[in-house]
């Protein structure tokens, strides 16, 4: 095949208020006592009182992601399609960056998303919640480590934060070479 030049790619995709929504809630403690719940939405945004600290219990936990899932079906089915066409070709990669931790029971978070004809096992998960930063720099601090393996001609990020997406979009000068593009999704069930 001489002559033609094959082209990398990256895909990542957020999970949470991307391709799934659901209801977990963060806590919010304060004095060992839970003195609110808010959504991932919120927690993006909310700024902790002094002695306030957040629990993410719920965000770990794989049975009520499987129990709550609710795909957003416009990304869905870009997620499927963008697979399908990396499988006939397999010159491209899609991950999952999520703001989630380990999860509780791998097995059972991971069959959450063959429910929905997801082929996971084709899909890496990297959880930036491991890395105790802030959402936005851990992201990027994944992103980044892709990108240093300087295969990737083109990188894509869908995710439903602003930040997240800026950050992302700030590493075009540390890899100018790299094509990006960042799509913000919009908390829909369409």
């Amino acid at each position: 095949m001489q002559g033609n030049k094959v082209s990398y790619g990256l895909t990542i995709f957020d999970i949470d208020d991307t391709l799934f929504k659901t209801d977990n809630k963060v806590y919010i403690i304060k004095n060992k006592k839970i003195r609110k719940k808010i959504s991932s939405a919120e927690y993006a945004a909310y700024k902790l009182k002094e002695g306030e600290t957040f629990d993410f219990s719920e965000f770990r936990d794989s049975k009520l992601f499987f129990e709550q899932a609710r795909p957003i079906k416009v990304v869905l089915k870009k997620l499927k399609a963008t697979a399908k066409r990396i499988k006939k070709r397999k010159y491209s990669e899609i991950i999952f960056v999520t703001a989630r931790k380990n999860m509780n029971n791998k097995k059972l978070f991971l069959e959450t998303f063959r429910e929905f004809g997801i082929d996971i096992d084709s899909i890496y998960i990297e959880r930036a919640g491991n890395l105790n930063l802030p959402v936005h720099e851990a992201k990027k601090k994944i992103i980044t480590q892709y990108l240093k393996k300087n295969i990737f001609e083109r990188v894509r990020l869908y995710d439903d934060q602003i930040k997240n997406l800026q950050s992302f979009l700030e590493l075009k000068e540390k890899f100018p070479k790299i094509f990006f593009a960042a799509y913000l999704i919009k908390n829909k069930l369409i």
